[in-house]
């Protein structure tokens, strides 16, 4: 009876939640991002370090004036309001539309439509920097897949499952082909050409820092980035390089409620300059965009000692 009980009100709670947070305008997130966060600040000194540790990246690493710490100090709170936002809303609508989106998915699909063109046969990475919201840019990967007149499209994420409803009920037409806390990885590397062989895309989040390599031997490559010796992962080099694949990277922006983002220049992964060029774009979109970084300010980022 007490387990039943306890089970009812986790479900009015997500219900609340739901019914809240699927309604909010995208405008207030942001707002209510640095509300909260100054709230929990107030109470929490861990918190206030964790923004002043990303205010100093900025300034001593990237070498550009800090923003308004706040800004930094309610990125990941953002974060989770938008992944929110947007799960919960497809939750209450399957069909809500989010046009700023779709316009994104349109960009990579007419720069896919190019690649194709200019080398007929040649797959393509598509590569989601973290920044903004993993939802919004899967929801990005979804559309693009229906742009491209795909059934289904791969995904190799990091990122945890289900975390507010079922994933796979939201996003159906996607293929997770390998996410957090997934034990087996060995056979990754032929998921991944068997989706490229079958699609002629797949989606791999290459900007990921290596102390993500969770449970898993460290496989990283020797880059530049703002003018530092740096490690970025491998994995993408080693799977797409003997597919003689593309990486088209991007990223998210989300200022005053909107949605935008910026189209990389795509990578043919076999050249050998081909991880410093992905180094380059990193670099860029971190100088670029830093206050909507998802990894901005966690443990090591891209400087980090490939040996114990």
């Amino acid at each position: 009876m007490l387990r039943l009980s306890s089970r009812a009100v986790q479900h009015v709670k997500r219900a609340a939640r739901c019914a809240v947070m699927s309604r909010v305008p995208l405008a207030a997130l942001e707002p209510i991002a640095i509300a909260l966060s100054l709230l929990r600040a107030a109470f929490d000194a861990n918190r206030r370090v964790r923004g002043s540790e990303r205010g100093e990246y900025k300034r001593d690493v990237i070498g550009t004036p800090g923003s308004r710490n706040i800004r930094l100090l309610a990125a990941p709170m953002l974060e989770g309001l938008v992944d929110q936002r947007l799960h919960f809303g497809r939750q209450r609508r399957f069909d809500e539309a989010w046009p700023d989106l779709q316009r994104i998915a349109g960009t990579l699909a007419h720069t896919i439509a190019r690649l194709r063109r200019e080398a007929p046969g040649r797959p393509v990475i598509v590569s989601p920097f973290h920044y903004v919201s993993q939802y919004a840019n899967i929801y990005v990967i979804d559309d693009l897949r229906a742009k491209l007149g795909l059934d289904r499209i791969g995904v190799v994420s990091g990122v945890p499952r289900d975390l507010y409803g079922s994933d796979d009920a939201m996003i159906p037409n996607i293929d997770v082909l390998y996410t957090y806390a997934q034990d087996n990885r060995s056979g990754l590397g032929l998921q991944v050409a068997r989706s490229l062989r079958r699609n002629g895309v797949v989606t791999i989040f290459a900007d990921v820092p290596p102390y993500t390599l969770h449970r898993y031997p460290m496989e990283t490559v020797g880059v530049s980035i703002f003018g530092r010796p740096a490690r970025i992962h491998n994995g993408v080099f080693r799977m797409g390089a003997p597919l003689d694949a593309i990486l088209l990277p991007f990223y998210l922006r989300f200022e005053r409620g909107r949605f935008s983002g910026a189209v990389l220049e795509p990578v043919r992964l076999a050249d050998p300059d081909a991880p410093q060029r992905v180094a380059r774009e990193i670099e860029q979109a971190l100088r670029n965009n830093f206050d909507r970084s998802l990894v901005a300010g966690h443990p090591s980022l891209y400087s980090f000692a490939p040996a114990k």
